[in-house]
């Protein structure tokens, strides 16, 4: 467990994940609405992420702040596969505390950590860039859609963790 003055970095535990689950939901509307295929848009529901948090739990690190989760990010491999933030603890440095904290986790097995981020989310690329990451490459991301992933423009942005 890690404390960053007021936010405490911890692993996610099962009793986590509904409020993972809606924060990421809000978060990912946000963050993707008109910069991904309109596809996709049906596969993002509460309950798909309801779904999709359990068997990210032993890879997740959540933010928290007076008990309450105010981030996460979730590491796959070499991958930060997810990084969110509430709205109103953007702009706070817990998104940057979680990518340390991402960073970090890739660099116990592998020498680049990357992620994707989609074309458009002008925000995101902005955030990674000035956190040390550089764009490398165009990158077609299947994005978990049911049975068929849905194939999402992306950048490719990488950073050497160790």
């Amino acid at each position: 467990m890690a404390d960053d003055g007021d936010l405490v970095l911890r692993a996610a535990r099962p009793d986590d994940a509904e409020a993972i689950a809606a924060l990421w939901h809000a978060g990912w509307r946000d963050g993707h609405a008109g910069h991904v295929p309109d596809e996709l848009h049906r596969h993002r529901r509460l309950a798909d992420f309801r779904d999709r948090v359990p068997p990210r739990l032993p890879t997740t690190t959540v933010g928290a702040r007076d008990g309450r989760i105010v981030g996460f990010v979730t590491v796959h491999e070499d991958e930060v596969e997810q990084v969110y933030v509430a709205g109103p603890a953007r702009g706070t440095g817990v998104a940057a505390v979680l990518l340390a904290a991402a960073e970090r986790a890739v660099a116990e097995r592998f020498d680049t950590a990357w992620l994707a981020v989609a074309v458009g989310n002008t925000r995101a690329r902005r955030f990674y860039a000035r956190n040390g990451w550089r764009d490398a490459a165009a990158l077609d991301y299947p994005a978990e859609a049911g049975a068929t992933p849905v194939v999402v423009a992306c950048r490719r942005y990488e950073k050497r963790v160790r």
